[in-house]
């Protein structure tokens, strides 16, 4: 029997249709690689110990979300949550902020928590002005509003900050730029050419001109500590910062870190 023998050129061609077909791949199912409303990679849920009104936000279509009013008199955080899990995974932040003087909306996305329709950057943006308006529609006026976005949250947060003047933003383990991220974890692709949802969050923070509180781990294993620099270096004044040593992507919710939120929350009254 002959022996067939691959040349150069047909190991190339091989090559380049692997290529193409992993290219293929990202491009038609980045978005589930990027939004994971069923995963859970929070603490434990818990439960909330303090009462809210569960309320819908109207968007393109109802957005289940979580209000507390604690005093009309309080900043009110419109809270964004990050690229994965439920309302009922950000318990154990929600039961630290409500500590504090202050109220706060967090509304989840279109294709999270339940609620119709999938999510991309332009949808979520739009979700985004839908719970701010459902806050100015309900008394609360933007001066009187604080930003909080972790994670996939913080470029929601940065781009609504950018077209509004709030009494604050607050950036938890935020990232520059979704192109720039996609590099770390995909060396090998055009993500420049291929990316759909790009959260440019980093060439919008020259718009924002109200105090920002930046924290994020030195030990984030998902989105580098020297992004959380950078956003830090490239915001405009007032600007503060907690980073911690040891805190990974999911920041730990304890004393330091409670201490830097609310020196923020009352340095704003």
């Amino acid at each position: 029997m002959k022996k067939y023998k691959m040349n150069l050129p047909n190991v190339l061609i091989v090559l380049f249709i692997a290529y193409l077909i992993v290219v293929m791949f990202i491009y038609f199912y980045q978005r589930k690689l990027l939004y994971h409303p069923s995963e859970n990679n929070y603490l434990d849920e818990s439960n909330l110990n303090h009462k809210i009104e569960k309320i819908y936000v109207q968007s393109d279509t109802k957005l289940i979300s979580w209000y507390y009013n604690n005093n009309k008199s309080y900043k009110t955080i419109l809270f964004f949550h990050g690229n994965a899990g439920r309302l009922d995974n950000r318990v154990y932040k929600l039961n630290e902020l409500s500590k504090l003087n202050i109220n706060y909306l967090i509304v989840a996305y279109r294709g999270f928590s339940g609620n119709q329709g999938k999510p991309s950057e332009e949808g979520i943006y739009k979700d985004s002005e839908a719970a701010k308006k459902w806050l100015n529609d309900n008394g609360v006026d933007d001066k009187n509003i604080i930003l909080y976005g972790e994670s996939l949250g913080t470029a929601v947060a940065v781009d609504l900050a950018s077209k509004n003047n709030f009494a604050g933003i607050i950036l938890e383990s935020p990232f520059t730029s979704m192109i720039k991220l996609a590099k770390k974890y995909y060396p090998y692709l055009p993500v420049k050419i291929l990316l759909k949802d790009k959260y440019d969050s980093e060439n919008k923070l020259h718009k924002i001109n109200m105090p920002i509180l930046i924290m994020h781990g030195h030990k984030d294993t998902i989105v580098p500590f020297e992004m959380g620099k950078e956003m830090f270096n490239k915001s405009n004044d007032p600007k503060f910062k907690y980073f911690n040593k040891i805190d990974d992507h999911m920041m730990d919710y304890n004393s330091d870190l409670i201490s830097s939120i609310k020196n923020f929350v009352e340095g704003l009254n």
